[in-house]
């Protein structure tokens, strides 16, 4: 295996959830599920489509799955060539993460069936397969390939009123309940054999049936094209994916394939960490580049990316912190336009997050903690089911877990900082941080008897402890915000006129002023032996090992927060928290303060997240802990690779793959090893490589200016790229 190519020589049903996650093949418009053509809904394909969402009855709202445009059945002498119901003599399949196709190759014996496909980085709405089939024995095969409206949904169904029409190029559509909009997907197949054909229309979708006898040592060949649209992309999505596909067949398999590689190559061009010293860590970087990559929305410039990216529909296919905080650092530094993207998302959803704190009795911008399109609130009162008596339990992360606002400025004051374009922040990115700073003058907690200000009734990253008072994490983010709303009249300094006027249209002056006067105010969290505590109380809860938490487990599906959980009466948390304070205020804190807090929480965090080993590692490496930075960079990079994570939140499924962690990793390897970090406008590196690298090399942009950095054991340096 080299360290380009996850490969997997075996099949179990049992594990179809989560290799069809780590087989994904995306290109920010869709993703498709890493599982075999002849796979139905037991084996969970799908195709998700980005920004697409609908509401089934009273279930969750969730993305919509497309119908499956690449589906192919073989048959041979009358029996199915099934992977999973008939029985194989060997089975294996592929990911090359430097050109995102997937590959398989499975032995039934009588006919090996092979294909190669991939979902198009060169053309947004293309989905092509080639799909080779070769006989050992005289007989009589049938192929059917066509479109498969028997779709895997979680919450659905969402496809409704299905319409069918067959030509050269096979065509399915239909529109989602909620908001009709029309998904529309075709097909065209071009053979190097004569066969004979005909369409069938079935409960089961549209499909071609081709029929011929074959000769032991026959290979034949099949190349699939299909053109996936909606009514939000065009107006005619039916005739759009109808020419894609006519079109991709005229120019053929190699050619479409070709184009395929060509975009990944100028990726890989703009973002790839290369390292020497240890194959495994190279593998599960490229992994988790390619994750990321994958899923980034580079047919729009206002899209942002969903907390399991386009592997399916768990976590509603909701926009999280994750955005901003997690999958944001690496395109900042490598691809800003698409960080422009992320954050353009949040600007053109003020109105969602004006409206919501609106409805708390709240003035500025409050986010939507699980963004959907138009930044309304997918994030319901009760996001997890007791699995003992099978009632929702009330969860307060729609309305407690405040910091959100606080990580959308955060990115954008980021984004002035590493790239020097103020345009995003004069095209809105002002006015957004400008709201969320309103929003915590009105959230804040006054006292009639002291001079401090609170933030009360809140939750953290750690959602173990749900309604505490002064977050520490929270609490930092939000001076952070008030900082950089007071920022921004020194960044448009040159345009005096144009501010005061943003600030007169908002009607901004009362709350101009009150700004300062509650930075001052802002309680600052308890320091005790040189730990700052999570949050006012924390040090009075039962502190005791992780094990024992575990220990009192009933059932290993139950979840560990809120009012009845195991862990929220202890010290035990969920993620990382004060740790991941410091990790993103690195100047704020000296490595003797960071290391004596690491020791202290480290031992007392489930990692019941993929967030949180991350923060770890990068806290870790500041203070040389560089053993340990390397196990959490190993966890973070590999999830996607071996799997990891957690599956479940009380008896709800959320797998998926994980970019917050492949964000992570990132991370880890260029502001964590390389000690990347920027400094009145210009990058500087500080190393911490671990023994296990000999070398770490990687392009950044920085103030507009393309860079390579390089660390080996001796040093490191910037240069032109």
């Amino acid at each position: 295996m080299s360290n380009w190519v996850l490969e997997k020589r075996s099949f179990d049903s049992k594990e179809a959830a989560a290799d069809g996650n780590r087989f994904l093949c995306a290109n920010g418009y869709m993703g498709l599920r890493g599982v075999v053509e002849e796979a139905g809904p037991s084996l969970f394909p799908a195709v998700t489509l980005a920004g697409v969402y609908d509401q089934y009855q009273d279930r969750w709202r969730e993305p919509v799955n497309a119908p499956n445009s690449l589906f192919m059945q073989l048959s041979f002498n009358g029996l199915a060539m099934t992977l999973g119901e008939t029985e194989a003599v060997s089975h294996c399949q592929t990911l090359d993460y430097r050109h995102g196709i997937f590959q398989r190759e499975t032995d039934f014996g009588p006919v090996t069936v092979s294909s190669q496909r991939f979902v198009s980085m060169a053309e947004t709405h293309l989905l092509a397969d080639r799909y080779e089939m070769r006989f050992r024995s005289d007989g009589e095969m049938t192929l059917i390939a066509g479109i498969s409206t028997d779709i895997w949904d979680i919450n659905g169904p969402h496809l409704f009123d299905w319409q069918f029409r067959a030509g050269e190029a096979l065509s399915a559509w239909a529109v989602t309940g909620e908001k009709r909009i029309t998904v529309a997907a075709a097909q065209c197949v071009s053979l190097d054999f004569e066969a004979e054909e005909t369409v069938e229309q079935r409960a089961s979708g549209l499909f071609r049936v081709l029929k011929r006898k074959v000769k032991a040592g026959d290979t034949l060949t099949v190349s699939v094209f299909s053109g996936v649209y909606t009514s939000l992309d065009d107006a005619d999505p039916v005739k759009a994916a109808e020419r894609l596909s006519l079109q991709a067949k005229e120019k053929g398999f190699a050619a479409c394939i070709r184009a395929h590689r060509d975009a990944w190559e100028t990726i890989w061009e703009r973002c790839e960490i290369v390292t020497e010293g240890d194959e495994a860590a190279a593998l599960a970087l490229h992994a988790s580049q390619y994750h990321l990559n994958c899923i980034a929305p580079r047919h729009a410039k206002n899209l942002s990316i969903p907390a399991r990216g386009l592997s399916g529909q768990t976590y509603k296919g909701a926009i999280f912190w994750d955005s901003e905080i997690f999958f944001f650092p690496m395109f900042v530094y490598t691809q800003p336009e698409i960080a422009k993207s992320l954050l353009r998302y949040r600007i053109e959803t003020l109105s969602g997050a004006l409206k919501k704190a609106a409805e708390y009795g709240y003035r500025g911008a409050f986010y939507a903690w699980e963004s959907q399109e138009g930044g309304e609130e997918g994030c319901t009162n009760f996001n997890v089911v007791d699995v003992f008596t099978h009632r929702p339990v009330r969860t307060y992360f729609r309305d407690k877990q405040i910091h959100i606002s606080a990580d959308i400025a955060y990115a954008l004051r980021s984004y002035y900082d590493i790239t020097g374009d103020r345009t995003l922040l004069k095209d809105g990115g002002a006015r957004v941080i400008l709201e969320c700073a309103r929003f915590y003058l009105s959230r804040a907690n006054g006292h009639v008897d002291s001079e401090q200000a609170d933030f009360a009734d809140v939750i953290g990253p750690d959602e173990y402890h749900e309604r505490v008072t002064n977050n520490a994490f929270t609490n930092r983010m939000i001076r952070h915000c008030l900082e950089s709303a007071l920022l921004l009249k020194d960044i448009f300094a040159d345009q005096p006129e144009a501010f005061t006027a943003l600030l007169q249209e908002m009607e901004y002056e009362k709350d101009w002023q009150l700004l300062p006067a509650l930075l001052g105010r802002i309680r600052e969290p308890r320091v005790k032996n040189g730990v700052v505590e999570q949050f006012d109380g924390y040090f009075d809860l039962e502190d005791c090992f992780l094990d024992t938490v575990r220990s009192r487990l009933c059932d290993p599906r139950e979840y560990w927060g809120g009012d009845h959980g195991v862990a929220g009466t202890t010290q035990i948390i969920k993620q990382a928290d004060v740790i991941a304070m410091m990790a993103l205020f690195p100047e704020a804190f000296t490595d003797p303060e960071i290391d004596v807090n690491w020791r202290y929480y480290e031992p007392r965090t489930e990692h019941g997240s993929s967030l949180s080993a991350c923060m770890y590692a990068l806290t870790a490496c500041r203070v040389g802990r560089l053993d340990e930075a390397w196990d959490l960079f190993m966890r973070t990079a590999n999830i996607d690779v071996v799997g990891g994570g957690k599956q479940w939140a009380g008896e709800i499924y959320i797998g998926g793959t994980h970019p917050a962690s492949n964000g992570g990793a990132w991370m880890i390897a260029a502001l964590g090893f390389a000690g990347l970090r920027m400094k009145n406008g210009k990058p500087e590196i500080h190393p911490n490589l671990p023994k296990q690298l000999k070398r770490l090399r990687f392009p950044i942009i920085a103030g507009g200016e393309r860079l390579m950095v390089e660390v080996t054991p001796e040093g490191g340096k910037i240069v032109q790229a």
